[in-house]
């Protein structure tokens, strides 16, 4: 990664695993960094998530992929399901000399606790970056000396050459900047958690047992699994569109829906759908792609940018992605524009392709009837090592090379 000559001040907003990454790679390429988050303390909620090889990529050049990977799990396939007839659909073999010879990284499977402990440790490691928390924003100016961040608890701003917005899915800033309203809610849902592998029974063991991450589809719903935290627990993901679902109301999605979506599925899904977390819903949203990353010095990143549906597994890792690429531009830029709008620029078209497609392989996976058969028999003919319809995801964009 280039290392500029001149160091800027630039603040990030939002704690999470984008942020984090945003303020690592940024001070990587030699600048000073200062990262605000609201909450009183640094945390990651939710359980697992999968790490392509486009991620794993991403976390080398930050630094910090040795450290994901003493936690981590590599899984040796990714395994594709029918959840009515229990049937096996197709697979990925991700220790095939296809993939090896196509990929230069491997496949991970993590928590999100442990993944963000390594960037938050990589962050307080850092000599030039500066962690606050209880700093919520409200409010942001820019003019000739910066950009120049208010916050509810205090009186006292703080100004930065540049600001990269690293807010979330209901980002504030985004919505200062851009004016797109509220994210688009898909009437689905999650329940989602991790439980101790030695809790899964019947031939839900099993499929525990080989480390492989499973989907399992069915009409209008799924279920994902695979172990995580060096194969100590394992990850549970329930996932349902709602027949309930109102904008003005969070009484859909619920614990009984769930027991009747899953209801017709084969014995294998039903063994494992009461070990599934109740203590949460998680709705899923995600908004239309847009052009306006940049304004002025100000960068949106992550789930501010782009927030996408899961059915990809790529939210984290198009994170990533944007947190490498902005620390190659402001490492190759003096000026802050001229470096968001390189990173922009860089990342802007295939966020875009993976935030659509996203949506179109969850109308897939959720097909019904004929269209569940035909996606079936389509799918059965890929071999295990044809890797053709994923490695434009798995393969992040290279930085275009500055005109001297």
């Amino acid at each position: 990664m280039p290392v500029t000559p001149v160091p800027l001040r630039i603040a990030v907003v939002g704690g999470g695993i984008g942020g984090l990454a945003a303020a690592l790679s940024t001070a990587r390429a030699g600048h000073h960094v200062t990262l605000v988050e609201r909450a009183a303390q640094f945390g990651e909620i939710g359980a697992g998530l999968q790490l392509a090889p486009n991620a794993s990529q991403a976390l080398e050049e930050l630094g910090v992929l040795e450290a994901v990977q003493r936690t981590a799990v590599a899984p040796p396939a990714l395994v594709m399901m029918d959840a009515l007839s229990g049937d096996q659909v197709t697979s990925l073999d991700l220790r095939s000399t296809a993939y090896t010879e196509r990929f230069s990284h491997p496949y991970l499977v993590t928590h999100r606790t442990d993944l963000h402990a390594a960037l938050l440790a990589a962050c307080q490691e850092h000599p030039a970056v500066t962690l606050r928390t209880g700093h919520t924003v409200t409010h942001v100016e820019q003019d000739d000396s910066g950009v120049h961040l208010h916050f509810a608890e205090t009186a006292t701003e703080l100004t930065a050459d540049a600001v990269v917005a690293a807010d979330g899915l209901h980002s504030r800033l985004r919505q200062a900047l851009v004016g797109d309203g509220e994210p688009v809610c898909s009437r689905y849902v999650a329940f989602r958690g991790a439980l101790p592998a030695d809790r899964m029974t019947g031939r839900m063991s099993q499929h525990a047992a080989s480390d492989a991450v499973m989907v399992w589809a069915g009409p209008r719903m799924h279920l994902v699994q695979y172990p995580v935290r060096r194969g100590e627990l394992y990850n549970q993901v329930a996932v349902f569109e709602s027949d309930h679902y109102t904008p003005d109301s969070d009484a859909w999605g619920t614990e009984a829906e769930l027991e009747e979506r899953f209801e017709g599925t084969c014995q294998a899904v039903r063994d494992a759908l009461p070990l599934i977390a109740r203590d949460r819903r998680w709705p899923l949203f995600d908004r239309l792609p847009v052009d306006n990353w940049v304004h002025g010095r100000i960068a949106l990143l992550g789930d501010a940018a782009h927030p996408m549906l899961q059915y990809l597994a790529q939210g984290a890792c198009q994170a990533l992605e944007d947190a490498v690429a902005l620390g190659g531009a402001l490492g190759r830029f003096t000026d802050p524009a001229d470096a968001f709008a390189a990173y922009a620029g860089q990342r802007r078209e295939r966020a875009a392709m993976i935030q659509t497609n996203a949506r179109r392989f969850g109308e897939i996976c959720h097909l019904e009837g004929m269209g569940a058969t035909l996606r079936n028999q389509l799918f059965a003919s890929r071999e295990p090592g044809d890797f053709d319809d994923v490695s434009w995801v798995w393969t992040p964009s290279p930085a275009a090379v500055p005109i001297p």
